[in-house]
């Protein structure tokens, strides 16, 4: 019941992006088609949990005993950046089409603080092994889903007959702003 409430709170309440505003630049910067929208989400699902995890057992089982956790973001950062340019190589050769619609989005998954954040927070909080996966995997299901309605919404505004003066980053930022709002609603649906 625990990784349920753990779950439904990193999808819905503690929503990386519309509710810590973790990972805006892919947020904003990838979200005008759907199909670009999914294959950053994918990245990012596959890049956090492999990274919390890495930096999980890195932690756990070197940094914190060995007196080391001074290194922690310095090393998590590097955990990161090499499973990054893996997932690149990956998708540059399994799909050259989803690469180049990805664009400059896709290693800059390396900065993307989403990651980092939930690799610290995974530590901050002191979960187990299972709350760090049910964490990272359901935190990039939250993003990913994020992604995906932001997405949905951006690519009907673009047949939709709005103002000029609402067209394009402002109509974005709007809506971005109005989707937060709405997932703030399930705040108080799972102890945090």
């Amino acid at each position: 019941m625990e990784y349920l409430l753990l779950a439904i709170h990193s999808v819905f309440i503690g929503n990386l992006i519309l509710s810590k505003f973790l990972g805006i630049c892919p947020f904003l910067g990838v979200s005008k088609k759907l199909s670009t929208a999914l294959g950053m989400a994918m990245a990012v699902l596959f890049v956090m949990v492999m990274a919390s995890t890495a930096t999980f057992l890195l932690y756990t089982y070197l940094l914190a005993p060995f007196d080391l956790a001074y290194l922690r973001t310095i090393v998590f950062i590097l955990v990161i950046a090499s499973l990054v340019q893996l997932t690149e190589m990956a998708i540059q050769k399994m799909s050259p089409a989803l690469y180049e619609a990805l664009g400059i989005y896709l290693p800059l998954i390396t900065t993307n603080c989403a990651i980092l954040g939930v690799a610290i927070d995974t530590i901050e909080k002191g979960h187990n092994f299972v709350g760090m996966l049910t964490y990272s995997f359901f935190g990039a299901v939250g993003f990913g889903l994020a992604l995906l309605l932001f997405a949905g919404i951006r690519e009907r505004l673009e047949t939709s007959d709005i103002p000029n003066s609402f067209k394009g980053a402002a109509s974005s930022l709007i809506v971005a702003g109005i989707l937060s709002l709405a997932f703030m609603g399930f705040a108080g649906l799972v102890p945090g």
